[in-house]
């Protein structure tokens, strides 16, 4: 999780919050997800850089 963003900040998160939480605010704020996986099928990528996943679809 992107713990430096000033949206982590903003939103009032904190690494010590339950880990529901922090999940939640990475699915509604995808901008917090360090390094983003990409799941397709049976196969999945790291989502940096975003060109990385193209070759799921």
């Amino acid at each position: 999780m992107r713990t430096g963003e000033a949206l982590f900040k903003e939103l009032g998160l904190t690494t010590d919050m339950d880990e529901a939480t922090l999940i939640a605010a990475m699915a509604a704020y995808p901008a917090l997800i360090e390094r983003p996986l990409v799941v397709h099928g049976t196969r999945a990528r790291l989502g940096r850089p975003p060109e990385a996943v193209l070759d799921l679809f």
